[in-house]
């Protein structure tokens, strides 16, 4: 079991837990393991998002590439995605982004990306844990000329604008969008500095909230895990679409212009579809994660595509899309990758994705959405102690109640327990027709787990 990664890099309490003298180690493993094959000194890319912490986080990241030998470009606040494209676009040998995503704004995190612009695998991350409790590292020093040097390049922001003026500009100027107008929720987050020219550039009416980051702001009743001010939004100003981006912008999820929520799934269905009848959908496949809603699973079958599922963690998707050569994947959560457009989950991209179906097919959101039945799922987090909540799977009784419950769903739902890789948390999904009986036996289960391994 990794010590310091978990499913999406590392994310903890920022300076108590994440620590600067943490993060220069892990600057300069990342360093050695992701440039120890190239015959020219190291250049990365560093972007954060708004978080308070994220300048004493960047500062000690700097130092560490910089002592390594590394030299850095400092992107400033930027999205994810963008840092993932930036990376790729200007041949960089890695790149670091500094966020702890949907967490409230007093985490913080470090996720490193390749040279290709896609999120390290498993065995990379254990490699730098292995050199960051090392007796090696201390002697991974530059000295004189061979000491890094940093550049701030916040203007590559504009590249990321223009990425989207390249994909989508002409396509969307020949549609009527005269009467389409959508809500956008930044979250106080990472696409605060790009939502607003992107979409004034592609000529999309639209009202920005949420878009004023101070530092403690971040995901703060807003963006994509706090919908209920957007379907207001959305409601009252008779809007076309709400679009939902989380703190560091690689993802996204929807409202209908009723005010119901679209969630990746949904979205998965809705590009799926197009893409097929474009013949664009590679090897007609799409790739989800055993939490993805038991309805997607149906509406593949139904329409002819091919579902596979990984575990829990975009990059997963990511993996088995790259292996067998998909071209759409993603989360429940509104990570969803569109691998001919970028590596990584893309918000802006995702949202931008959708609206070009419905101004191009002349639907309403709601009409879209019909596409898939989404059957109730009900999911309860226990706090569980980190170095207690890979245990769950050798209880007896929890395993009992489990098998129990399953026997009963007899296939039309399904039970799902895993530890949370980013906080310490146990989560406890069931999925099935009846709400009532599936929130009973979720808590049942909780109830479980928290008498047997919780705070």
């Amino acid at each position: 079991m990794r010590k310091y990664f978990g499913t999406d890099g590392i994310r903890r309490i920022a300076n108590t837990e994440l620590t600067p003298s943490l993060v220069f180690k892990v600057a300069k493993a990342g360093a050695h393991v992701l440039a120890k094959h190239t015959d020219h000194a190291p250049t990365i890319l560093i972007g954060r998002d708004t978080r308070i912490s994220g300048g004493l986080i960047e500062s000690a990241m700097t130092a560490g590439f910089l002592s390594y030998g590394a030299n850095v470009k400092l992107l400033g606040v930027i999205p994810t995605p963008a840092v993932a494209y930036l990376t790729k676009r200007y041949k960089a040998d890695a790149s670091v982004v500094i966020s702890a995503s949907h967490n409230t704004y007093e985490f913080n995190g470090v996720k490193y990306f390749s040279n290709k612009g896609m999120k390290i695998p498993d065995e990379i991350e254990e490699e730098i844990e292995d050199i960051m409790d090392s007796d090696g590292l201390d002697s991974m020093t530059a000295v004189g000329d061979k000491i890094g040097v940093s550049e701030i390049r916040t203007d590559l922001l504009e590249e990321y604008v223009y990425f989207f003026r390249k994909n989508f500009e002409e396509e969307l100027e020949n549609i009527d969008k005269e009467k389409f107008v959508v809500a956008i929720d930044t979250a106080n987050g990472a696409t605060s500095v790009v939502a607003e020219k992107v979409f004034k550039v592609l000529g999309i009416k639209y009202h920005i909230i949420n878009n004023e980051p101070d530092g403690i702001n971040i995901n703060s009743n807003c963006g994509s895990t706090h919908l209920e001010g957007l379907k207001q939004f959305v409601k009252e100003h008779k809007c076309s679409l709400g679009i939902a981006y989380d703190g560091d912008g690689d993802r996204c999820l929807l409202v209908d212009e009723n005010g119901k929520e679209i969630d990746g799934d949904t979205i998965l269905a809705i590009a799926s579809n197009y893409l097929k009848e474009k013949g664009s959908l590679k090897n007609n496949t799409i790739v989800a994660t055993v939490m993805s809603n038991l309805g997607l699973k149906k509406y593949a079958e139904e329409n002819g595509i091919n579902f596979v599922q990984t575990k829990v963690g975009d990059r997963y998707v990511l993996e088995e899309m790259l292996k067998n050569g998909y071209s759409l994947g993603g989360e429940q959560s509104g990570h969803v990758i569109f691998l001919d457009y970028n590596p990584t989950g893309d918000g802006i991209l995702t949202s931008l994705m959708i609206i070009k179906v419905l101004l191009e097919k002349n639907l309403t959101a709601s009409e879209a959405s019909k596409i898939i039945k989404i059957y109730p799922q009900v999911l309860v987090n226990v706090k569980v102690p980190n170095n207690k909540k890979y245990e769950i799977e050798n209880i007896t009784q929890i395993n009992e109640k489990i098998k129990s419950i399953e026997n009963e769903l007899d296939g039309n739902g399904r039970i799902l327990i895993r530890p949370s890789g980013t906080e310490p948390l146990v989560r406890v999904m069931l999925e099935g027709s009846d709400e009532i009986y599936i929130k009973e036996k979720a808590n049942e289960v909780a109830e479980l787990i928290q008498k047997t391994l919780g705070i």
